[in-house]
């Protein structure tokens, strides 16, 4: 295909992502009061207790932190059609094999980022009640919408992420360039660090919310070590029965 060829493919499947990202943005815009209600039912719960708020800093300040929920979720509503256009687009330059694999990677992190970013969902009142808890009682808590937002959304992705990161275990053990047996070496610092994140991100006063985000993070990690490992088996199995041909 000349090179004029490819510029008008990705401009025409640029066009498609953009109009999916418009119509999700602006039904992200529409659903937007409803988000923020889930979002501030945390600081709702405080004020029964306590003075606590969700303020805006400026005259735009309601209508910007809008438009930053819907510009959000226009991007998560439409990824489905932006990464289709993307892979439909760069899937004539990958041999079979390569599709292959990026079907299963893609098959693999969009459903498990999806379960993290649930999961951050359902533990961030707890963070926020901890947190906001340091201040006495006495105090008010009044915080900036935008700035809480931003907490909140970087919760529910970090937690995504992390569930995520086997994926790319994987990925690296077929690229070469992580064996399966220093993945394994690793473990005791694995744990270590997944306990650690989950303290973190569920800083709640029972300890069941922390093994909810670092149970299935291990168990993750457990399969990512079993693929690499089976894998790295059945490639040596593979050479061996061409060493005995030859």
């Amino acid at each position: 295909m000349p090179l004029s060829s490819h510029l008008r493919e990705a401009r025409r499947r640029a066009a498609r992502a953009m109009v999916a990202a418009i119509v999700a943005l602006v039904f992200g815009y529409i659903a937007a009061p409803q988000v923020l209600d889930v979002l501030r039912a945390p600081i709702e719960e405080l004020a029964a207790s306590r003075d606590a708020s969700l303020n805006y800093d400026s005259i735009t300040g309601a209508f910007d932190l809008r438009l930053k929920v819907a510009l959000y979720a226009g991007i998560v509503l439409s990824s489905p059609v932006w990464l289709y256009e993307v892979f439909a687009y760069l899937a004539p330059g990958l041999t079979g094999r390569e599709k292959k694999h990026v079907f299963g990677f893609l098959g693999a992190a969009v459903p498990l980022f999806a379960a993290g970013c649930a999961a951050g969902a359902l533990l961030f009142p707890r963070m926020v009640e901890l947190l906001v808890g340091f201040a006495d009682a006495e105090d008010s808590t009044l915080l900036q919408a935008s700035d809480y937002v931003d907490f909140v959304l970087k919760i529910v992705v970090a937690t995504g992420i992390a569930f995520v990161l086997p994926v790319l275990l994987v990925a690296l053990n077929m690229l070469g360039a992580l064996p399966a047996a220093t993945i394994a070496r690793s473990w005791r610092i694995v744990l270590v660090a997944i306990v650690v994140f989950s303290a973190v991100v569920t800083p709640a006063a029972d300890v069941l919310s922390m093994f909810l985000i670092a149970v299935p993070m291990a168990l993750l990690f457990a399969a990512a070590l079993a693929v690499a490992w089976l894998r790295e088996r059945s490639m040596r199995r593979r050479e061996r029965a061409l060493d005995e041909e030859v």
